[in-house]
């Protein structure tokens, strides 16, 4: 699967359609967690989404969805 550590999430226009789909699934999957638990496990430095909190998140999503349909 394609690796989004270390990218820049500024530059979503470069990124390609795999690694776009891979950081919609797990922006997805973190604002799910942070909504259910207080306790979230802290993400690594080098990942995309550290630090972000789920209005962040959310909006990163908007982001995302105009990169992909920019691609089509």
């Amino acid at each position: 699967m394609a690796d989004i550590k270390l990218k820049d999430i500024t530059q979503l226009g470069s990124w390609n359609p795999k690694e776009l789909r891979k950081l919609r699934m797990v922006a997805n999957n973190r604002i799910g967690t942070l909504e259910k638990s207080d306790n979230a496990k802290e993400l690594p430095e080098s990942h995309p989404l550290a630090k972000m909190d789920i209005g962040a998140i959310k909006e990163l999503l908007v982001r995302v969805h105009k990169a992909e349909k920019s691609q089509l």
